[in-house]
């Protein structure tokens, strides 16, 4: 069993303009569904709050791992799946996985290339749970950027 996910998509619109999708973080807030607190920066944590309809009281945390202007943005997040109890419990989740955006130009545009991996550090059942999940939320969350940088 794979320890990662890998969701590529092409998207009609300049490096560029998927590049400011993804890295502004309101912008990338409109798209991904989640209000943040402030700005990516390389080192810190990011945080705020899903807006997803359902899931609006969920927490977003992250650390931005990598900023690589117009190829490459990276942070790490809690393997939780969404399991709201687990996020909620007070004890740390010990299981980062790291989320990779990896873009190029095309022909047609972008090709946007997403990498979730370190599923291999979480264990089971939580392991196969958290797969499952993020890899259903990568192949809408991809729908959702090419969406919005084609408009």
């Amino acid at each position: 069993m794979p320890d990662f996910i890998i969701k590529t998509i092409e998207i009609a619109a300049a490096v560029e303009k998927v590049w400011d999708a993804l890295i502004d973080h309101e912008k990338f807030g409109s798209w991904f569904r989640v209000a943040l607190d402030q700005p990516f920066t390389v080192g810190q944590a990011s945080t705020g709050h899903m807006t997803y309809p359902g899931y609006e009281d969920y927490r977003w945390e992250a650390l931005v791992v990598a900023i690589e202007p117009m190829t490459r943005f990276a942070y790490e997040w809690p393997a939780t799946g969404g399991d709201k109890a687990l996020m909620e419990s007070g004890v740390a989740v010990p299981e980062w996985t790291l989320v990779e955006f990896l873009l190029e130009p095309v022909e047609s545009g972008t090709r946007l290339t997403v990498t979730e991996s370190g599923f291999d550090k979480v264990p089971e059942p939580r392991r196969s749970n958290v797969m499952r999940d993020n890899d259903g939320g990568w192949a809408e969350q991809v729908k959702n950027i090419r969406d919005y940088a084609e408009r």
